[in-house]
């Protein structure tokens, strides 16, 4: 055999280059007979160690690690880090998307002064309702264990840029932060403690509606927390209302729609019945960003909408002005 075959190597798949060996004579190659129990699959060729692959480890992605963007007109790739680090707002089509209650008090509040009040509370089952075929009371046990609270709203106080004030914030992920008799009577008790203590109140607004689980109780929240505000007018202490996505049902046609401010985040959805509801109803096409926060910006239901970054002084910069409470130096919210 000359010896530049011996040499010679031959293109492999996996882009490595194989020696070609010397091979005995046909005559000296002897076949073993193939088992009765059929053909034996030919084990793979090993991989030349001068192979890329063969120095190339698979590496686990973390599932995290990005995000798509809630728009359906947009449904961008965000890398997680820079989503979180815009107070995850998409930075291509400016969509903000929903946010935890604990998120939005780490966002609006300075650090570490949130002070809890009312937070024994915990709703019953005062029908004994069934929804498809799941009591009421293991709806709730699944939704507290869900989103971590044990109802959809959470009330206190807390400093906003060192200005005191209380805050209610509705977390969607709760039931859609539907309005049931415990959310209905932590928004009476916040107002109730602002007419006692004068702290202005804000309350960060999202909601499916009423809880129809609860039935007529539910819908007595609307007619309760009406009248509580309207005991804080009187008493003259501010109330400002932040509309984010979604408001709809009987939040916006009671404690949500009677701020003496009222702000919203831009595309939010805020109406009493959706869109979609008002189109089945009506049998008609609504026109396009109808119930959106720009358009009730325009029709005078809403005064101002402001971009998340812009939450923090915009609200200090109310509280400033039109509270009637100076700031308290050293104030601990206690």
């Amino acid at each position: 055999m000359p010896i530049r075959d011996f040499f010679r190597r031959d293109a492999r798949d996996d882009g490595a280059q194989s020696v070609a060996l010397p091979t005995a004579p046909a005559s000296e190659v002897t076949v073993e007979p193939t088992p009765a129990g059929g053909p034996e699959a030919v084990p793979p060729h090993p991989r030349s160690r001068f192979s890329p692959r063969a120095w190339i480890r698979p590496r686990d992605v973390p599932a995290d690690l990005w995000v798509r963007c809630g728009n359906e007109r947009c449904r961008d790739l965000i890398y997680t880090r820079e989503f979180e680090k815009n107070l995850r707002v998409c930075q291509k089509c400016h969509h903000h998307a929903r946010l935890t209650a604990r998120e939005r008090l780490g966002q609006l509040l300075d650090e570490a002064s949130f002070r809890e009040e009312d937070g024994g509370l915990r709703p019953g089952d005062p029908l004994g309702f069934v929804s498809a075929g799941q009591p009421y009371g293991e709806k709730l046990i699944e939704s507290q264990s869900k989103s971590g609270m044990p109802e959809a709203i959470i009330c206190g106080t807390g400093l906003l840029e060192e200005v005191p004030l209380r805050i209610a914030v509705a977390d969607f992920s709760f039931m859609g932060a539907s309005m049931g008799s415990v959310v209905g009577e932590k928004v009476a008790r916040a107002v109730e403690h602002s007419i006692e203590d004068r702290l202005p109140l804000l309350a960060v607004c999202s909601s499916g509606g009423a809880r129809m689980h609860e039935g007529i109780f539910s819908l007595m929240q609307m007619a309760k927390t009406s009248a509580a505000l309207a005991q804080l007018a009187e008493a003259r202490v501010l109330f400002i209302c932040l509309l984010s996505d979604p408001t709809t049902g009987g939040v916006t046609a009671s404690f949500a729609g009677l701020g003496d401010v009222m702000l919203a985040e831009p595309g939010a959805l805020v109406g009493f019945a959706g869109p979609r509801v008002i189109e089945q109803i009506t049998k008609q096409k609504l026109p396009p960003g109808t119930q959106r926060a720009e358009f009730q910006l325009e029709h005078g239901m809403v005064d101002k909408v402001v971009h998340r970054r812009d939450l923090r002084p915009t609200i200090a910069r109310l509280l400033r002005l039109y509270g009637s409470q100076p700031v308290a130096a050293g104030w601990k919210g206690d």
